[in-house]
């Protein structure tokens, strides 16, 4: 099972996604906990270019192949070899987030991004995403209050930006609504791991939790 966690930052994801991780893990599961970019030597170095300051100057392309060839060498170096060995890969961030920000957020061409998305990821999808729905204004609440962290390249965006990102993926969303799960995060932190516990303990048992429309259409679940 493959199962990612999206968001813009200060949402909660990443917090989730390593507490998901220690509940598979205490109920026996083998898993493998991943973040992108990054969790391979050569895309740990991406994600230092990536992230840093001090390339201001990266251009929304460079950015966007950046972030892919990180992608392509953990989907192959990791991500494909522990699926096939029915390992749970539980990864913060994926190829979702490079259509919010690079293609929503900076505007680039969306056909384009889907099909760099493709070569990456080998075609590989997840089959559970839970994405942590947070307004600009909370995340930005929420990065003033971490004391002692320095924004990254990515976080000084702005509001604008982060309001693009955000209806990036909710077209994400309504658009791979079957793996789609859309959560509060406004909860508290046992209530959001509570929900998402529920949502994987049932797929696990091999029981769909879809939302069904009144027209039969199929939509992503919003908890």
């Amino acid at each position: 099972m493959f199962i990612t966690f999206e968001g813009i930052d200060c949402s909660g994801k990443s917090t989730q996604a390593r507490l998901l991780a220690e509940k598979l893990r205490e109920a026996q599961h083998d898993i493998v906990e991943l973040r992108e970019p990054g969790n391979t030597r050569l895309s740990e170095h991406i994600r230092e270019i990536l992230l840093n300051k001090d390339y201001s100057e990266i251009n929304e392309r460079t950015e966007l192949l950046l972030f892919a060839a990180s992608r392509a060498q953990l989907v192959a170096e990791v991500i494909l070899p522990s699926l096939q060995q029915e390992k749970i890969v539980i990864c913060d961030r994926f190829s979702d987030s490079t259509i919010a920000y690079q293609g929503y957020g900076r505007g680039l061409p969306l056909d384009d991004i889907i099909h760099i998305n493709r070569i990456a990821t080998q075609e590989t999808e997840p089959d559970m995403t839970f994405y942590l729905d947070i307004s600009p204004e909370t995340a930005l609440e929420r990065t003033a209050g971490r004391e002692g962290v320095v924004q990254d390249r990515m976080e000084e965006a702005g509001i604008t930006f982060f309001e693009r990102v955000i209806h990036g993926y909710m077209r994400v969303a309504n658009i791979n609504a079957g793996r789609y799960f859309v959560v509060d995060g406004g909860k508290s932190v046992d209530e959001i791991q509570g929900i998402i516990w529920r949502l994987v303990s049932e797929r696990l048992k091999s029981e769909s939790r879809y939302s069904i429309s009144l027209n039969g259409t199929l939509e992503p679940m919003v908890l």
